[in-house]
């Protein structure tokens, strides 16, 4: 198959995906993609140079010869060679793939050459692929010559195949081995459309201003860029808006295949290879590789569910480190990391003197409500919700991206509100947004259209409540959690059954193995513990079986019973012995403490989420009292920050807030469907017996 007889993006793909038919009896499925990308890759770049290729060359050769010449070794050598490449980076090897492949029995050597011929930026790149093992591997299969023969046929220069067109294919390959491997198929790839609704929805109240604002300079950051899509439409857009503007673009990457994708189509996309310059192979979690800058914008979709617990220690130093760190906020539980990227984020957002900063970030569900009042995650959401920074939330359509199907939020937050939208959070819901996709791939059979990206840009600028916007307060998703206690009634008796139960107390058990403390009765030293034991369960045998339903009593009844067996109880045998004796009854006299104070019950503890609007005594009064007169609030639990009663949380329930409520069938329609199923059942009994 030539590159002349393919035509569009699908045909593209499967004709690269193809090079897996060559090698499929020597690679591993988990292997494809150490050939098909870095050999993609390799012949993109191939194809840029090859215009200017003999020029470099010729450069070389004039500026060896100078050196010669002066005897003396020349600057900016790099300058010159790029210059005449007319990109960032160059190549000195007289070889191409077209030349590689005239000299089949020094392929390999001859490639490595090749190879070893780039600018030092782009072979810093090529090595995070591994190309050596993946040539031997190669060259000693027989595979090389096919493999560099099958990448010859296609042309990928930029003329042929664009820069926005390249960074699907790459995405597309990507998504392909994923899936086939089973893994996460979309771990590295963000649909265009949501990408474009993300920044469509930063740019709407910036549009006017990026426009009109001459030699305007803006900084954009991916912390976890993948292959740089996000980056990269991101630019597009801004200079749709405004082709003079200085876009400039910084990114972080964990994965090298996709690090070095990145960066490579970023050095091919400017003469000066700046943007490429600024992307890093790092974790922003644990290495900020830019963590002298603050950003105009950011845009990021972390990887959901995932979990820290590789780098749990250097997140906890910097946590303790409170306001000095990125996530002195909160940590949320070690396996989702979501909230750990936009912490993060926000700690990179310009500062509002300097002109503020936003961000969009793509989420699942669980950022919104996961975690109890005081959990990491619900600190984190106070922290934001408190700070103002929370502008709105877009839910997306289910199945709209490639690795799930479920629904997904966009948060927007910046420093920099307008006036109308201060101490405000608006939610938006796009679930309905969605047309069929074309074609499905993976969990993707849904796409949002430009369409739908206008109109929900456009119920964001309106900032007004309708059937898919709503507006809330921020204090609206704050709530108190108080403690309601109820009193503790025990009746007791000193029966057979209740006083075998006395042998599953660990006080009592431990008096036949353990050693003599201080304050333990005299008989426990003369005769052991099994006689003390003994001893005790003789004192109780004698006690009347009369069922007790005051405590007080009770214990007069106990001590003067021990006293009479001459036993001393300790406080703990005392407790163990209540505890076996005593049974929960709604009808006895409550338990007191020694200052006369109700004891609460443990097991009727219960907790309400009073609304952090409300007065916690009030609400108290009409939604608890009318029901358990009994019930108090407990006062000594309080919020570790405000030290008031009660520890606050916040959480954003997005569907309590647009469920629409759907009555049930009426019972007519429902007993009609049941008699024409009986009447199918009968029938196919019918055909059964026939048989």
């Amino acid at each position: 198959m030539s590159y002349s007889s393919i035509n569009n993006f699908s045909e593209k793909v499967n004709f690269l995906w193809s090079i897996a038919e060559i090698i499929r009896d020597t690679f591993n499925r988990s292997d494809y993609k150490d050939v098909i990308l870095p050999f993609t890759v390799l012949r993109r770049i191939d194809c840029v140079l090859e215009p200017t290729r003999q020029k470099v060359l010729e450069q070389y050769e004039m500026l060896q010869r100078l050196q010669r010449e002066q005897k003396t070794q020349l600057q900016n050598m790099e300058r010159h060679l790029s210059s005449a490449s007319g990109y960032a980076f160059y190549n000195l090897s007289p070889y191409d793939f077209k030349r590689l492949l005239e000299d089949h029995t020094h392929l390999a050597a001859n490639l490595q050459s090749y190879i070893n011929g780039f600018s030092e930026n782009m072979r810093e790149v090529l090595d995070n692929f591994g190309f050596p093992n993946t040539i031997a591997k190669l060259n000693s299969a027989k595979l090389l010559y096919p493999v560099m023969e099958r990448f010859k046929n296609i042309d990928l220069h930029p003329d042929k195949v664009s820069n926005h067109e390249m960074g699907y294919i790459f995405e597309e390959l990507i998504r392909r081995y994923n899936e086939a491997l089973n893994e996460n198929p979309g771990e590295h790839f963000t649909p265009r459309e949501v990408i474009r609704l993300m920044v469509s929805l930063s740019l709407a109240l910036d549009s006017r201003k990026i426009k009109e604002t001459p030699y305007l300079t803006l900084t954009i950051s991916d912390p976890c860029c993948g292959t740089g899509g996000m980056l990269i439409t991101a630019r597009e857009r801004f200079l749709e808006i405004n082709p003079r503007a200085d876009i400039r673009l910084f990114g972080q990457e964990v994965n090298p295949e996709t690090y070095a994708i990145c960066k490579s189509d970023l050095y091919m996309q400017s003469a000066d290879g700046r943007d490429a310059e600024h992307i890093a192979l790092s974790n922003c979690l644990t290495s900020d590789s830019h963590a002298q800058m603050t950003f105009d914008y950011q845009f990021a979709n972390p990887p959901y569910g995932k979990d820290w617990k590789a780098f749990q220690t250097t997140i906890e130093a910097e946590y303790e480190r409170k306001d000095a760190g990125r996530f002195g906020a909160g940590l949320p539980r070690v396996s989702d990391g979501q909230l750990l990227f936009l912490q993060h984020m926000i700690a990179r957002m310009k500062a509002p003197e300097d002109g503020g900063g936003r961000v969009a970030i793509v989420m699942n569900g669980s950022p919104l409500f996961t975690g109890d009042a005081e959990s990491g995650e619900s600190e984190i959401r106070r922290w934001i919700l408190e700070n103002d920074w929370l502008e709105a939330i877009v839910a997306l359509p289910e199945q709209i991206f490639y690795n799930t199907g479920i629904t997904t939020y966009i948060w927007l937050l910046t420093n920099r509100k307008e006036e109308r939208r201060r101490g405000k959070v608006q939610l938006i819901n796009a679930a309905d947004f969605w047309a069929p996709a074309r074609k499905s791939l993976g969990n993707k059979r849904r796409e949002i259209s430009r369409e739908h990206i206008r109109q929900i840009t456009e119920l964001y600028l309106a900032f007004a409540e309708d059937e898919h916007s709503k507006i809330f307060s921020t204090s609206d998703f704050g709530y108190r959690k108080i403690v309601i206690e109820r009193p503790l009634r025990l009746n007791f008796q000193a029966s057979a059954e209740r006083i075998a139960r006395l042998q599953d107390q660990k006080a009592f058990r431990d008096l036949a193995n353990g050693k003599r403390k201080k304050g333990q009765p005299a008989l426990f030293e003369n005769g052991g513990g099994a006689e003390l034991q003994a001893a005790i369960l003789a004192m109780l045998a004698k006690l009347p079986g009369t069922l007790y339903k005051d405590r007080a009593t009770f214990e007069q009844a106990l001590t003067g019973a021990a006293r009479a067996a001459r036993l001393t109880l300790t406080p703990a045998i005392s407790k163990a012995i209540l505890n076996a004796l005593g049974e929960r009854d709604e009808t006895a006299e409550i338990c007191r403490d020694q200052d006369g104070n109700p004891e609460p019950d443990p097991d009727l503890r219960d907790t309400e989420n009073v609304p952090l609007n409300e007065d916690i005594w009030q609400y108290f009064e009409r939604e608890v009292r009318p029901h358990v007169p009994d019930a108090w609030i407990n006062t000594k639990v309080r919020d570790r920050k405000d030290g008031q009663v009660g520890k606050v949380g916040y959480e954003i329930n997005f569907n309590r807030y647009f469920y629409k409520y759907q009555p049930p069938r009426p019972l007519e329609e429902i007993e009609a469907d049941l008699r024409a199923l009986e009447k199918d059942i009968v029938e196919l009994l019918r055909e059964v017996m026939r048989c």
